[in-house]
């Protein structure tokens, strides 16, 4: 990969992960250095971020740089950094959001009914799909689009409350509820009792989130379960979300419970 190459592919990074007036504000300050004082210079730049988060991401920029294109000069880093910032902020402003419905028809408009909303980030997913639920309950349709997502290769998590049983509720394996054939070929994650918080009433928090993303592009966050009462006859309300910066950061919300073992495979 050529240095300009890198140049790019690490601006990029950063301008998805940073906030506009942030990038903007480095670039200036890159704009201002001596080719020299980069290295002297380095500490102070990352100092003036307030928020430790994005001062990290800067640090790990600097380090890339340092490492991999050291002869390129602040200026050219601070075009980069620009030109990239303000492609991302076009992507974000083009952000779109619709309401999700299932429930009493009140003549409110065009609104999305919540299986068809989540029926459309399965099949829109090419790469990879993550899927929460605190419930799962007779969903043949959208078991059948998880396995069409499969064959075509998309990488497939699903999270779940419990393999077992639902407090309050008729026993039933919410496993089996998606199907040996489902679940063989995705990945199913559980929040283990002993990694819970338990409240003053004894009793140990729920995963209670129920949302899908795909690719990090489109993201579907709803009140409703996985379930064939939530999707035909509950009052149910949610959003689907396409572009911006929200569906990647649940889908990298999910991968971090995941890497760091809170979430473990089913």
């Amino acid at each position: 990969m050529s240095i300009l190459s890198i140049l790019a592919e690490e601006a990029g990074l950063l301008a998805k992960a940073l906030p506009f007036p942030v990038v903007e504000a480095l670039a200036n300050d890159l704009l201002q250095l001596d080719p020299s004082g980069i290295a002297g210079s380095r500490s102070r730049l990352i100092e003036r971020i307030t928020h430790p988060h994005y001062r990290g991401i800067v640090a790990k920029f600097f380090d890339a740089w340092r490492l991999k294109a050291a002869q390129v000069t602040p200026q050219m880093i601070a075009a980069a950094l620009l030109s990239t910032a303000f492609l991302e902020k076009s992507h974000r402003e083009g952000e779109s959001v619709e309401l999700v419905w299932t429930g009493p028809d009140v003549g409110a408009g065009p609104l999305r009914h919540t299986e068809q909303a989540l029926l459309e980030v399965i099949s829109n997913a090419n790469r990879r799909l993550t899927v929460v639920s605190y419930a799962v309950y007779n969903i043949p349709d959208i078991c059948k689009a998880l396995l069409t997502a499969a064959d075509r290769g998309v990488a497939i998590n699903i999270v779940v409350e419990s393999p077992d049983r639902i407090e309050g509720q008729n026993a039933y394996s919410t496993l089996a509820q998606f199907g040996l054939t489902v679940t063989k070929r995705c990945g199913v994650y559980l929040w283990p009792s002993d990694k819970r918080e338990v409240g003053d009433n004894g009793k140990p928090g729920i995963l209670h989130v129920k949302c899908a993303v795909a690719d990090g592009t489109i993201l579907f966050l709803s009140s409703a379960n996985l379930t064939e009462q939530a999707f035909k006859i509950n009052m149910e309300l949610g959003l689907l979300l396409r572009g911006g910066d929200v569906p990647k950061q649940v889908e990298s919300l999910f991968d971090r419970l995941i890497e760091a073992g809170t979430l473990v495979r089913a």
